[in-house]
C-alpha cells in the first residue's frame, strides 16, 4: 500500500504546482489593492490544499505502523486537519469576496 500513498503524494502534489502555474497565470486588471489581497488569498487557499493533501498521504506513506498502532502513530497529527480546514476556508471567504467586490463593481 505504501506505493499507493506515494504515488498519490506524488501526483497531488504535482497538481498543487499545475495549480500554481495556472492561477498565477491569470492576472486582474483592476489597480485594487484589496481585489489582488483578495485573490492572493485565493490562489493561495486553492494551491495550498493541493500540497496539504500530498502531504497527507505522504504521512500516511511515511508511516510503518499497521492497525491499532498506525491510528495512535497518526493521531499525533490530528492538528493537521486543520490546516486543511484553514485553507478551505481562506479560499471559500476569498473567492466569496473577491466575486462580490466584482460584482459591485
Amino acid at each position: 500500500m505504501k506505493l499507493v500513498e506515494i504515488i498519490l503524494a506524488v501526483a497531488l502534489a504535482a497538481g498543487g504546482v499545475r495549480s500554481l502555474i495556472v492561477w498565477m497565470g491569470r492576472r486582474i486588471d483592476d489597480a485594487d489593492t484589496k481585489d489582488h489581497l483578495l485573490y492572493a488569498a485565493f490562489v493561495t487557499g486553492r494551491v495550498g490544499l493541493w500540497f496539504a493533501f500530498a502531504g497527507l498521504f505522504a504521512l500516511y506513506a511515511a508511516s510503518d505502523a499497521q492497525g491499532r498502532a498506525a491510528a495512535d502513530e497518526l493521531g499525533e497529527f490530528r492538528w493537521y486537519a486543520v490546516v486543511l480546514l484553514v485553507l478551505a476556508a481562506v479560499q471559500l471567504v476569498a473567492g466569496y469576496f473577491l466575486s462580490r467586490r466584482r460584482a459591485e463593481g
